[in-house]
């Protein structure tokens, strides 16, 4: 059995400060025996107008993050960074960045994920609308990073609404599914905990939600509510407060293909036009 850490965090625009708050969770984090630590979406800097400028930092950035991997021993999903150029090193030329997550281990950068379903939609919120394709250009490739307990399949927040996506993971080989977010108040009240538990239901993965939560400027409230859920579908753990928090939860292989053997979603699946 391993233990698996999910972190829930209040980022703002000032990397420096976040990197203070990085560290303290993964100290906490390696405190509880966890050999994983998943960040949320924006966790380096959450400023919508900064995109850019903290891209051009992409990579000093992820060596800062490699280093906190080795020095604690321990595995990142490092939430979520703009980058400025995709996985074959070629330079987005429009202006736009990638939204790019990595999965760290002590060893250095094992896999880097592009978010792929960009968030494009209409919200009832303070911001009104919003149009991640105007900043952001789309992830093609699905990617699966295998760690020592288990292989994970890497999402992004919005990517968490489309099941093909977990399905095609679970096909892949993925045993837990990460998706750092920063899900708006008002989607998050209505859909969140049901999407963590929907797609651990769907692809039989233990799915790990981490959230911001809180105020971002004046008008960017996030919902928060940072959580885990098991290969049955079943909430293992939820962060009901505001701010900064951290839960560890408990992941074992043997467990999940009983789970999987028992009902054997995988084989009875039929694609059939309806």
């Amino acid at each position: 059995m391993s233990l698996l850490s999910v972190v829930q965090m209040n980022s703002q625009d000032d990397i420096e400060t976040n990197f203070i708050v990085i560290e303290s969770l993964i100290q906490q984090s390696k405190a509880a025996g966890a050999e994983l630590i998943v960040f949320p979406e924006n966790f380096i800097c959450f400023a919508g107008g900064k995109q850019r400028e903290t891209a051009q930092q992409f990579e000093s950035i992820q060596q800062r993050l490699e280093k906190l991997a080795h020095q604690y021993q321990i595995w990142l999903v490092a939430g979520t960074l703009p980058c400025p150029f995709r996985p074959d090193g070629s330079t987005i030329q429009d202006g736009r960045v990638r939204t790019v997550s990595l999965c760290i281990s002590p060893e250095g950068t094992k896999a880097r994920y592009d978010k792929i379903h960009l968030f494009d939609v209409q919200v009832a919120d303070a911001v009104g609308g919003y149009q991640e394709s105007q900043f952001f250009e789309p992830g093609t490739d699905v990617v699966i990073a295998k760690t020592p307990f288990g292989n994970i399949g890497l999402m992004v927040c919005y990517d968490l609404r489309f099941p093909e996506l977990a399905l095609t993971l679970r096909h892949q080989g993925a045993n837990i599914l990460t998706a750092p977010s920063a899900f708006t108040y008002t989607t998050g009240q209505m859909h969140w905990q049901l999407l963590l538990q929907a797609r651990a239901m769907d692809s039989q993965c233990t799915v790990l939600g981490a959230a911001q939560q809180g105020w971002h400027g004046q008008k960017r409230q996030t919902w928060g509510h940072t959580g885990a859920t098991n290969s049955r579908g079943q909430v293992l753990d939820i962060v009901h407060t505001e701010g900064t928090a951290l839960i560890t939860v408990p992941f074992d292989l043997v467990e999940q293909e009983k789970i999987r053997e028992s009902m054997p979603l995988m084989q009875h699946r039929k694609l059939i036009n309806y």
